[in-house]
């Protein structure tokens, strides 16, 4: 059985998401109860070098959109990060996860071999075919940015764990071994 590009993209993207959302709300309250001002938390980051939460977030939700984009044949729209609030980035979540859930299924046909192409920086582009362009930069980007997100968020002394990042996957399937 053969899956679709279109049911890969939405049912990782969106559970996912949901997720974030989840371990973002649990931030939230943990920035309360220590009496932090929860907005702080967007400005924190795992080392100097890397984006602080909100960029993450930003970017895991653009990643999402532009795949969902791609892979279904529309265009690409600018995305600038314009969000400041703790609101601002649910809201944004809340738009991605509608966006990909909003693809029509039939938009998807003939994804796996759609040419995928984009300049990255200076000199350097991104080609492939849309099955490549899912398997080894949508994903592994997206995945990287949600994680780093929760990772930031752990660091701070939010109580979350494995099933707050796995969220659905974490579900009825996994339990006591059978004997």
């Amino acid at each position: 059985m053969k899956i679709s590009l279109q049911t890969m993209a939405v049912d990782t993207f969106v559970p996912m998401l949901r997720n974030l959302l989840a371990v973002l709300d649990k931030g939230v309250e943990f920035a309360k109860e220590k009496k932090i001002d929860p907005e702080s938390l967007l400005e924190e980051r795992l080392a100097p070098d890397m984006f602080p939460l909100g960029r993450q977030i930003h970017i895991a939700c653009m990643h999402a959109k532009d795949a969902t984009a791609r892979l279904s044949g529309q265009e690409i729209k600018s995305d600038e990060n314009t969000e400041r609030t703790l609101a601002d980035y649910r809201a944004r979540i809340e738009r991605t996860i509608a966006a990909v859930q909003g693809a029509k299924p039939a938009s998807f046909e003939g994804a796996d071999d759609r040419a995928v192409e984009f300049p990255l920086i200076e000199n350097l582009g991104f080609k492939s075919n849309g099955y490549q362009y899912f398997r080894d930069w949508a994903l592994p980007q997206f995945y990287f940015h949600v994680v780093t997100a929760y990772d930031i968020l752990r660091a701070k002394g939010v109580q979350i764990g494995k099933r707050d990042f796995m969220g659905h996957s974490a579900g009825p399937h996994i339990g006591p071994r059978s004997k």
